[in-house]
């Protein structure tokens, strides 16, 4: 069985519809901090990050202090909002947040069987630093939730699931934020 690692990026700089891509805050930065220093008990791990700069910068603590490179793997970005300006983006995430996977768009069902085939394809133990809706979707998959949100992983907390390369096993979820949907 291969142990996967979901870190939520640490704390944006700006909210997810106030800009398309931010990068972390002072808060966020401490956050990837702690990630990192709890990711040296499980040591050694790959790493994949997603392109977004939240996410990459999480990751720079853990990849400095295993002195590797994190693979950056879009299958693990956020949920695609493809057309949709800032404005616009926020009630729609409200929207689907509070809705299941088989009710959404083909476009979000295939993004998400990407996600979970890139997850269980994963071979050697892995750090994936990810997103919100993201990590749901592999926990999800994992207890067999079809909804889109089925808990709120805080900034810089770890889940852990396992894989057999077919399927995905939940071990732990991390530490839950206080935030509420729609």
């Amino acid at each position: 069985m291969t142990r996967i690692y979901l870190v939520r990026h640490g704390r944006a700089a700006a909210s997810w519809s106030d800009d398309l891509d931010p990068g972390l805050d002072a808060l966020g930065l401490s956050q990837a901090e702690t990630a990192a220093e709890t990711l040296m008990a499980y040591a050694p791990l790959e790493a994949v990050s997603s392109p977004l700069k939240r996410a990459l910068e999480t990751s720079l603590p853990f990849t400095r202090k295993f002195q590797t490179e994190a693979r950056v793997e879009p299958r693990v970005a956020e949920i695609p909002s493809p057309g949709l300006d800032l404005e616009s983006r926020g009630p729609w995430l409200s929207k689907v947040m509070q809705d299941n996977w088989s009710n959404v768009s083909a476009e979000l069902q295939s993004w998400r069987a990407a996600l979970i085939e890139c997850v269980c394809g994963l071979q050697k133990d892995t750090v994936v630093f990810s997103h919100f809706i993201a990590i749901n979707v592999a926990v999800g998959s994992a207890i067999d939730d079809d909804r889109v949100v089925h808990f709120r992983p805080d900034n810089g907390s770890i889940s852990i699931l396992e894989t057999d390369g077919d399927s995905l096993t939940l071990i732990a979820t991390g530490t839950a934020a206080q935030t509420h949907v729609g």
